[in-house]
C-alpha cells in the first residue's frame, strides 16, 4: 500500500513537471525569432544556435544519464530527481521575467547548461523509481500508466499556452517547475533500493550472467567504475543480436526525428508564417492522437499482430509524417501530418518492449537506459552533422531540410488558421 502511495505522488510529480516542460515548447521559437531576428519570419542564426544547444545537449546528457542513475542507487531516487528538477527552474524563471536580447543569452547559456543534467534524467529516474516500488508482473502497466501521465501532460501544457499569452505562458511555466519540485520534496517518499542492484550490470559476460554477478553482496564496486563506458556497451550488444538491432533502430530512428525537429517550427513559420498558437494546435493534435494510440490500439495491435510487424509499421508512419511536412503545400497539411502521430509512437514503445524480453526482471531499468542512451547518441551526432552544416556549408542531405526553412514563401493574409 505504501508502494501504491508512492506511485501516486511519483505520478502527480511527473505530471506537473513535464506540463512545466512542455508548455514553453510552442512559444520559445517566437521568443527566439523575436530576440534574435525582430520583426522577421526567417532567422538563420536562429536554427544554428538551436543546432549547437541540442547538439551540446545530446552530447552530455547520454553522458550524465548513466551516471545520474548509478548515484540514485546509492544515494537514492529522490535525492538525485531534486538536482535535475530543481535546474529546470532557473532557465524558465529568466524568461518569465524578461525576453530581451540580453535576458534571452542568458537564458540560452544555463538552458544548454542545466538540460544536460535534466534532459532524459527525470524520465529515466521516474522509470527507474516505479522498477523499485512495482512486482515484476505489474511493472508493465505501471510504465505504461507513467507515460499516458506524460502524454496527459504533453496535451494539458500545449493547450493552456494555446490561450495563454507569451510572457504568462513562461510565468506560469515556471511556477509549475517550482510547484513540481516542492511537491516531490514535500511528499514522494523515497524508494528503498535492494543492494544487490548496486552491483554494475556491465560485464565481459553474456548478459545472462549478470544475474549471477549480483547475487554476491560481498562485491560492492566503486560509483564511478559503474559508469557504462563505451567499451562496456560494445560487450552489451555483442552479446545479443537483438540489442545491436533495436540500438541500430533506436540511433537511426532518434537521428530522423531530431532532424525534423530542429527546424520544423522555423520551417513552419517562415513558410506560413506560424506562431505559438498554430505550433500549440499541432502539438494538442500529436499527443491527443498518440495518447489514444498508446491507451487503446498499441494494447489491441500488440497481441494480434505482434510488436516486431507493429514496430515496423510505426517507422514507416513516421516517415511518411516526416515526408508530408517537407512538401506540405498549404497550412492545413501540417494538422495531417500531426495525426499520423497515432501510428508512429508504436515504434520507441515496441524497441523496448522487444528488448525488454531479452533480460530478466533486475536488468529492466538497465535496458531502457541504453534505448535512451542510443537516442540521445542519434541526438548528439546529427546535431554536431547540423552544426557543422550551417557553417561549412557542406553538401549533406540534412541541409536539404535547413535551406527549406528558409526558403521564402508568401501566404495570403486572409488564410484562417484553426
Amino acid at each position: 500500500m505504501e508502494g501504491l502511495l508512492g506511485l501516486s505522488h511519483l505520478f502527480a510529480t511527473i505530471f506537473l513537471y513535464n506540463f512545466a516542460t512542455f508548455m514553453v515548447i510552442p512559444a520559445i521559437t517566437d521568443v527566439t525569432m523575436a530576440a534574435l531576428c525582430p520583426g522577421k519570419d526567417q532567422c538563420s542564426i536562429a536554427i544554428y544556435l538551436s543546432g549547437f544547444q541540442q547538439a551540446i545537449i545530446g552530447l552530455g546528457s547520454f553522458v550524465m544519464m548513466p551516471l545520474m542513475g548509478n548515484l540514485s542507487d546509492k544515494y537514492g531516487r529522490k535525492a538525485l530527481l531534486t538536482i535535475p528538477m530543481t535546474l529546470t527552474i532557473i532557465p524558465l524563471v529568466i524568461l518569465a521575467y524578461s525576453r530581451t536580447r540580453n535576458f534571452f543569452y542568458a537564458y540560452y547559456v544555463l538552458k544548454t547548461v542545466t538540460a544536460i543534467f535534466c534532459e532524459g534524467s527525470v524520465h529515466s529516474l521516474a522509470l527507474a523509481y516505479v522498477a523499485d516500488n512495482v512486482p515484476e508482473g505489474r511493472r508493465a502497466s505501471a510504465f505504461g500508466i507513467l507515460s499516458g501521465i506524460g502524454s496527459c501532460a504533453f496535451v494539458c501544457g500545449n493547450l493552456s499556452t494555446r490561450f495563454l499569452s507569451t510572457s504568462s505562458t513562461f510565468q506560469v511555466s515556471a511556477s509549475m517547475a517550482i510547484a513540481s519540485t516542492v511537491y516531490m520534496r514535500a511528499l514522494l517518499p523515497d524508494s528503498i533500493i535492494d543492494e544487490n542492484l548496486s552491483t554494475p550490470i556491465m560485464s565481459t559476460e553474456k548478459v545472462e550472467s549478470v544475474t549471477d554477478s549480483r547475487e554476491d553482496p560481498a562485491r560492492k564496486p566503486q560509483m564511478f567504475k559503474t559508469l557504462p563506458s563505451m567499451e562496456d556497451v560494445l560487450v552489451l550488444l555483442k552479446s545479443s543480436l537483438v540489442f545491436t538491432q533495436a540500438a541500430i533502430v533506436s540511433f537511426f530512428s532518434s537521428l530522423a526525428d531530431v532532424g525534423l525537429h530542429a527546424s520544423l517550427l522555423y520551417y513552419l513559420k517562415a513558410r506560413f508564417h506560424f506562431n505559438k498558437d498554430q505550433f500549440a494546435d499541432l502539438m494538442v493534435i500529436s499527443g491527443i492522437a498518440g495518447t489514444i494510440s498508446q491507451m487503446l490500439l498499441m494494447p489491441i495491435l500488440a497481441p494480434a499482430i505482434g510488436e516486431d510487424r507493429l514496430l515496423s509499421i510505426g517507422l514507416f508512419f513516421g516517415s511518411a509524417h516526416m515526408f508530408l511536412y517537407s512538401v506540405a503545400w498549404s497550412f492545413w497539411v501540417p494538422y495531417v501530418a500531426a495525426v499520423f502521430s497515432i501510428f508512429f509512437v508504436f515504434s520507441q514503445p515496441c524497441i523496448r518492449s522487444i528488448v525488454s524480453r531479452q533480460v530478466g526482471s533486475c536488468e529492466q531499468v538497465f535496458v531502457v537506459d541504453q534505448t535512451l542512451f542510443w537516442q540521445h547518441t542519434g541526438i548528439g551526432f546529427f546535431n554536431i552533422i547540423l552544426v557543422l552544416v550551417r557553417q561549412y556549408s557542406v553538401i549533406f542531405i540534412f541541409s536539404w531540410f535547413n535551406k527549406m526553412v528558409l526558403k521564402t514563401s508568401q501566404v495570403p493574409n486572409n488564410v484562417q488558421y484553426f
